[in-house]
């Protein structure tokens, strides 16, 4: 029995793996080098940036150090503004020189300066750091395309590189609601350097530091409380059944929970870190669970040193309490891996693996379940025979790991 059981986890994690490897495909997107200006503009260089469907095309004139921009952003729905901005001073949001737009319900578009001096803004009108010139936009066909020439003698510095930032959110009336705080709208940031035409996310080529973070922040809390301790209650619950993996299911189980507690703990500090280092964005349902997890599974760790044994009249209390404590882990584990993943917003291949993992626990779990009932009925009622029977005797012996 305990081989079949053994076989399903095993088969359980093998799935695991197999779909977490299978999860990224090729995209369709559009490029910037074919794209033609009904205005007939042309620039000497463009981008296709990474994320919220924009380009950036431009020239850079470098005897006036006039940069000559034009921001697209496609798939834009009404209702939304959109903005571009140069950063002087960081390559976040803060201090920002942002040019705004967004169409109006009669049919006009506006655009307008707006420098960002904290986190709180609401895309304020106001002067720039530079002076800007030959501002205009168009929205056609949910395409919004905003043109300026900036002129950065006094903040074009490292060789001419520059930090960029681009946005969208939603309108309210005519008025500029927050853009969200998640996904791809705290990705949106980059250096490029107007000389050499070398574009990279901010942080470098391979992505942002905060963004690596955020990445490790989440493999470490989704493998931890999102996988391990579900299997590890998976273990305990039904290789117990076996006489034979007695007691070494007791030592797996302890193994996988233990292991899955310090991944998480560290997981945990680096969401701390994260949040420490992003005083203007708030989770604070992901938080909260965050910090429940953290607090419930250290007092579940500690509490295994007050374990009774299975003869005292107190263990029963005990199982009552771990059991419980146990599969609220599990709940509140899964459920912030979830807000985690919508926090992210990867690829939805990851979030789909994710769930498939999910799935296929739960049906090993099911599976198990009834197996298990089976084999306790059938082993009683074996007992119960072997009770009935002359000279019988019953030789089981109950487990002081149970």
């Amino acid at each position: 029995m305990s081989i079949s059981m053994m076989k399903f986890l095993n088969q359980t994690l093998c799935l695991s793996l197999v779909l977490c490897i299978s999860m990224t495909t090729m995209s369709f997107a559009q490029t910037c080098s074919k794209y033609k200006f009904s205005s007939n503009n042309v620039f000497a260089s463009c981008n296709d940036l990474p994320f919220l469907d924009s380009f950036l095309h431009y020239t850079y004139d470098s005897s006036t150090a006039t940069l000559h921009i034009a921001y697209r952003h496609t798939k834009l729905t009404s209702g939304k503004w959109v903005a571009w901005a140069v950063n002087p001073t960081s390559t976040g949001m803060v201090g920002a020189q942002a040019i705004v737009a967004y169409p109006q319900s009669d049919g006009t578009v506006r655009v307008y300066t707006s420098p960002i001096r904290s986190y709180q803004t609401s895309l304020q009108e106001g002067d720039l750091s530079f002076n800007v010139s030959g501002l205009s936009a168009t929205y056609e066909n949910n395409e919004m395309v905003i043109l300026a020439s900036l002129s950065l003698a006094q903040d074009l510095g490292n060789g001419g590189t520059i930090n960029t930032v681009w946005q969208d959110g939603s309108m309210s009336g005519n008025s500029p609601l927050p853009h969200p705080t998640s996904g791809n709208n705290v990705r949106s940031v980059s250096t490029l350097n107007v000389v050499s035409g070398v574009s990279a996310a901010a942080g470098g080529a391979g992505g942002s530091s905060k963004l690596r973070k955020r990445n490790i922040h989440g493999i470490l809390n989704g493998v931890s409380w999102g996988i391990m301790m579900p299997v590890g209650a998976i273990i305990a619950r039904y290789l117990r059944v076996a006489k034979s993996a007695n007691p070494a299911w007791f030592y797996i189980h302890v193994f996988c929970q233990a292991s899955a507690y310090i991944i998480g703990v560290a997981g945990w500090a680096t969401g701390l870190k994260l949040g420490g280092d992003s005083p203007g964005i708030q989770y604070s349902t992901h938080r909260s669970i965050g910090i429940a997890l953290f607090s419930l599974a250290t007092v579940q760790v500690f509490a295994m040193f007050l374990r009774p044994k299975p003869e005292h009249k107190h263990r029963l209390y005990w199982n009552i309490y771990h059991h419980s404590i146990g599969y609220t882990l599990i709940i509140l584990g899964v459920v912030n891996v979830f807000k985690g993943l919508d926090i992210l917003s990867p690829k939805k291949q990851w979030k789909n693996a994710y769930t498939g993992i999910i799935v296929a626990l739960a049906i090993v779990a099911v599976l198990l379940e009834a197996f298990t009932w089976y084999v306790v009925i059938k082993r009683r009622k074996l007992e119960e025979s072997a009770k009935s029977a002359p000279h019988g005797a019953s030789n089981g012996s109950r487990s002081q790991y149970a």
